[in-house]
């Protein structure tokens, strides 16, 4: 217990003197801390096991992160037009994201308008992304190891899945359609809007500087949260789990509004955790399968097909 606060003051005190943790090394360097605090009277054989089960996470994941910029780095044609026509066609001609910063930011939407009390809360739900999957894991990890494989076979699925399409088909998000004149320019990209209310406004900025503005289809936001909430739901039986799937909605409905992605962005995210999620359980019901073992023929029969294999 005493192990427990202490971290929890540690982390407390480093986010208000370095920032929230933004990469993935300090991520799985806290999160194993984490694993340390809550059993702290453990052998550190066990804690050094952690290490050994998470080093391919974490590389798999680098990877991930560092090659996100490739498309750019090559100079591949960027797709602009193709989603926003999607979004006005269910938008009745104006995309999503522009009725929704009319409606709850302003008619013009600018960064100079003051941030709404519910701009805390999505900012903090668009952070969430990058530790929620993670911290499950962790738990995982400590309470059941053989429920921790799968979990991560299907979170490393889906970033890796993700990466491949966005090598294959990089697009520019609302806001920077909007920057380059394909889109009003009243469409303002507010992530990171209202924390700087409460001293933590410096987080996205950090945030901003990794990976490629152009990987954005599918949205592995709205993906993982969606992933997150099915995965609960499929794994709970309380009549509650149900509630999981209001995160995958919130990521949702903040995406569109800060100008993050597109909805059709948000349905390839959907799809994309669907068939992970599909995929990995077949294949491991494929894997697991018992094979049989060959029938023995009866010797009435054996003696009429002259079978002498089975003799």
């Amino acid at each position: 217990m005493l192990a427990s606060i202490a971290y929890a003051a540690t982390l407390g005190l480093w986010i208000y003197l370095v920032g929230v943790p933004t990469d993935v090394v300090q991520l799985f360097a806290w999160l194993w801390l984490a694993t340390i605090a809550w059993n702290i009277e453990a052998p550190w054989r066990t804690h050094l096991q952690f290490v050994k089960d998470w080093w391919l996470p974490l590389v798999l994941l680098l990877i991930y992160l560092y090659s996100r910029g490739f498309s750019d780095e090559i100079q591949a044609i960027v797709h602009v037009t193709a989603p926003i026509r999607f979004d006005e066609w269910i938008g009745g001609g104006t995309t999503p994201t522009e009725h929704l910063q009319s409606a709850l930011c302003g008619n013009p939407c600018t960064t100079a308008v003051a941030p709404r009390w519910y701009d805390v809360i999505l900012t903090a739900v668009y952070y969430s992304h990058f530790i929620v999957a993670p911290a499950i894991a962790a738990v995982l990890w400590v309470r059941n190891r053989t429920s921790w494989v799968p979990f991560m076979r299907r979170y490393l699925a889906m970033n890796l899945g993700a990466l491949v399409i966005y090598i294959a088909y990089p697009m520019a998000p609302p806001w920077m359609a909007s920057q380059d004149g394909f889109l009003s320019p009243d469409i303002a990209r507010l992530t990171g809007r209202g924390w700087s209310e409460i001293g933590m406004g410096g987080f996205h900025l950090a945030l901003a500087n990794i990976g490629n503005p152009v990987a954005a289809m599918p949205s592995l936001h709205a993906g993982l949260a969606a992933f997150v909430g099915l995965y609960g739901v499929l794994r709970l039986r309380s009549r509650w789990r149900w509630a999981l799937l209001s995160y995958p909605a919130a990521m949702s409905f903040m995406l569109v509004y800060y100008a993050e992605h597109y909805v059709i962005d948000i349905l390839a995210g959907y799809l994309l955790a669907g068939i992970v999620l599909a995929g990995c359980s077949w294949w491991e019901r494929h894997r697991d399968k018992p094979k049989k073992s060959p029938e023995r023929v009866p010797v009435g029969v054996r003696e009429l097909t002259g079978d002498k294999e089975n003799a």
